[in-house]
């Protein structure tokens, strides 16, 4: 089974044989990807029961929980790799969770979608409503998705949280990633912050 195109940019970030937590990891799909192809230590947090029954049905070590409560209870620097996919604008604190995700893994790899991409900038300016894409594919009132922003938004809360950008890459509509230089995500007119869809880091603490 193939790789969702955010979760297989972070598999290539991940080096075999490490110890690695997936913060929000669904039904498994990259975990058991990693245990697999890696030979990692994997092991995950699900709020979700439905998909921690079939992570065990998997055969991953994945516990229910929760990113916003869950995480203080985890020692520090206790995984080279911390993983958070898609999560990270659900929760109802952002900077608390990845200061977390900082404390816990020796590298955080997080992905997210980009509330700044021209299709969402547009379709707001005409349509005057709440847009939906294939990241964002969701009506206002039914979104989990309580703290949408752009990626210039991530690398603001990435600096103040004193986290360095190791690598970056921005992902397009079509589902190929990109490298990317960091800096410009703050470029909000012609660079990615403006024609990404989501975009992928891989951080470390300053």
């Amino acid at each position: 089974m193939s790789l969702r195109p955010d979760l297989a940019a972070i598999a290539d970030m991940i080096r075999p044989g490490s110890r690695v937590l997936d913060v929000g990891c669904g039904d498994g799909a990259l975990l058991e990807h990693l245990v697999r192809t890696k030979n990692v230590d994997g092991r995950g947090i699900e709020i979700a029961q439905a998909n921690v029954n079939a992570c065990v049905a998997r055969g991953l070590a994945v516990v229910q929980g929760d990113a916003d409560s869950d995480l203080v209870d985890y020692p520090a620097q206790v995984f080279d790799a911390v993983i958070l996919s898609q999560t990270i604008q659900a929760t109802e604190k952002p900077r608390a969770v990845l200061n977390h995700l900082l404390r816990i893994g020796r590298r955080t790899a997080v992905s997210l979608p980009n509330f700044g991409y021209w299709k969402v900038r547009l379709s707001l300016l005409t349509g005057g409503r709440m847009p939906r894409t294939s990241t964002l594919n969701y009506s206002w009132s039914e979104t989990p998705n309580i703290h949408l922003c752009t990626l210039a938004d991530f690398v603001d809360l990435t600096r103040e949280c004193g986290a360095t950008t190791v690598e970056a890459h921005a992902l397009s509509d079509k589902g190929t990633t990109t490298r990317i230089n960091p800096a410009r995500l703050t470029d909000n007119y012609m660079g990615p912050n403006l024609t990404a869809q989501g975009a992928i880091f891989l951080l470390k603490k300053s």
